[in-house]
């Protein structure tokens, strides 16, 4: 079952990766992600890891901050 939270995570991702211009296939390999894996990260099926998130965020040249949701 997917959480919201990693579902918001996963667009917010995804948004990230198409403002950066960038393949999914390509994030993760510059992640080093399984592309799979990565699939799976945007669509909120798994918990991603705090590594995994600084990663993407490194990759993506963005804040950490910009690929989560806010909590009211």
């Amino acid at each position: 079952m997917n959480s919201s939270l990693s579902i918001e995570i996963g667009k917010r991702i995804r948004e990230q990766r198409r403002l950066a211009n960038i393949s999914q296939e390509k994030l993760a390999l510059k992640a080093e992600i399984d592309r799979s894996y990565m699939g799976r990260i945007e669509r909120g099926e798994v918990n991603i890891t705090v590594d995994k998130l600084y990663q993407i965020g490194a990759v993506l040249e963005c804040k950490v901050s910009d690929l989560l949701p806010e909590i009211n």
